[in-house]
């Protein structure tokens, strides 16, 4: 089964994958891919994709072809996209925090830290 969730911000389209992205699922995002195209930047979560099939890999290369990025914070998905030498969106966890989501890897350093109370 796949959930397929379209985040769209003023300068990225996002499409988050969660479960098999296989068959027939696949192929329905194949015939959606040109919408995304249009949008301008398009960026595809693969953080929650537990499986990937042929079909899936044929998808994500065709998405790939439209100049997709691709969030692989996990060893499954970044060893997906390098066999099929897909670009990983550099330091993808901040892309996704931008839309209040919290960053892949749990990290909540930074501006998700309170400040010290001074005594």
């Amino acid at each position: 089964m796949l959930r397929v969730e379209i985040c769209d911000s003023a300068e990225t389209l996002i499409l988050k994958l969660e479960g098999r992205f296989t068959g027939d699922d696949a192929e329905h995002i194949r015939t959606l891919a040109p919408r995304f195209a249009a949008r301008g930047k398009l960026l595809v979560d693969l953080t929650e994709v537990v499986f990937i099939d042929v079909a899936g890999e044929e998808v994500l290369s065709f998405l790939g072809q439209f100049g997709a990025h691709f969030v692989a914070p996990n060893s499954y998905a970044l060893d997906v996209c390098e066999r099929l030498n897909l670009g990983v969106a550099p330091n993808s966890s901040s892309h996704l925090s931008t839309l209040g989501e919290p960053p892949a890897n749990g990290d909540r350093s930074g501006a998700n830290r309170s400040k010290p109370r001074k005594g």
